[in-house]
């Protein structure tokens, strides 16, 4: 099907040579190149009959939770990782054995902590961006791990009391 834009009306012409069982080449002026679908977004009757249309199953960001909103661990050692290029630090990772019976790494937030290996530790969802692989978060201010120490702002997050 060959495009032209003539005062403002779109017009169209297939191309010769051009067959395709899925769908066609669109031309658009002498170098662009479209493809449009013959399939519509809609099924016809007949197709819904013969096999129905299946919603995408969501995939879990925290697979090692079994669908659980936090899960308790004890932390098996603690690493210290470098973030990935435009960032640069020393980010602090926890490697955790959940009660799931699996064992992750979890970021700890804030600056320092108080945790050591077999303490016993919350985590929760929320990749660490920076960090490849890290895919959850320790809660601060649970178990062993204590909250920031002088923390003003944002203590919800880092489990800091009101002082």
């Amino acid at each position: 099907m060959r495009v032209r834009i003539l005062s403002g009306i779109l017009s169209t012409k297939w191309v010769k040579g051009d067959h395709s069982s899925v769908g066609r080449a669109l031309f658009c002026g002498r170098r662009c190149r479209e493809f449009k679908s013959h399939f519509s977004p809609i099924a016809t009757l007949n197709q819904t009959i013969k096999k129905p249309r299946r919603k995408p199953i969501k995939k879990s960001s925290v697979p090692a939770f079994n669908g659980q909103p936090i899960a308790k661990g004890i932390c098996l050692k603690i690493v210290v990782r470098k973030p990935k290029k435009p960032n640069s630090a020393l980010r602090k990772v926890a490697k955790v054995r959940l009660s799931t019976k699996k064992t992750i790494d979890a970021y700890i937030p804030g600056e320092g902590h108080t945790l050591q290996s077999h303490g016993i530790v919350m985590v929760r969802g929320g990749r660490a961006r920076d960090l490849p692989g890290v895919k959850y978060k320790c809660i601060r201010g649970k178990f062993d791990l204590l909250g920031v120490y002088d923390r003003k702002t944002s203590r919800s997050k880092y489990g800091r009391k009101k002082s």
